[in-house]
């Protein structure tokens, strides 16, 4: 053999090597940037949800607040209604007690038929000796109408109160006077 052929066998050898070295680093520099790639991408898929899982905490925990203002409310109102249940139930009793101790209401009510047109008239009686302000309550059944009237009645006086008035009584009508003082008067239209 040649000596070309031997000095030329370590050269080729040695270039093989140095470019299998060199492929073989190309490589290594591709695989570490597609893994320093990959590694950015997770790092801004990670930021996304990080992001995301804070707006979900951030709206859980407002929702939670809400919810809490909500029991609290809640709960404020159903102790209000409690107790506005047991001053209606006080205010009942009392009511009755102090419309049992008052005296009766000295007026009399009597109807007649009406001279200028259709219906009943009032003819409220004040049979005491002083002034009386009532209040005339009516309601009549049938047609679902209500009204309240304020009233001056006279010592020992009549007064007539019909459709001129603002009110047409007809026979089912339910009449009630009232006065703080006395007892409340209740009657219905014969």
């Amino acid at each position: 053999m040649p000596d070309d052929e031997i000095s030329r066998k370590p050269t080729d050898t040695r270039r093989r090597w140095l470019v299998a070295s060199a492929g073989f680093n190309v490589l290594l520099l591709l695989a570490a940037g597609g893994l320093g790639l990959y590694a950015f991408l997770l790092n801004v898929d990670l930021g996304d949800v990080k992001r995301r899982l804070s707006q979900e905490v951030e709206t859980r925990q407002q929702a939670e607040r809400y919810l809490i203002e909500a029991r609290n409310l809640l709960t404020e109102n159903q102790r209000e209604i409690e107790q506005l249940k047991a001053q209606i139930a006080f205010k009942e009793s009392d009511i009755q007690a102090a419309a049992s101790a008052k005296p009766l209401l000295p007026v009399t009510v009597g109807f007649r038929s009406s001279m200028l047109g259709r219906g009943l008239v009032a003819v409220i009686d004040n049979t005491s000796d002083r002034y009386l302000t009532v209040v005339l309550s009516v309601r009549n059944p049938t047609r679902a109408l209500a009204k309240r009237f304020n009233l001056e009645l006279s010592p020992r006086s009549s007064t007539d109160f019909g459709h001129f008035e603002g009110w047409q009584f007809a026979s089912g009508d339910e009449v009630a006077l009232f006065n703080d003082g006395f007892a409340t008067l209740r009657l219905i239209v014969p």
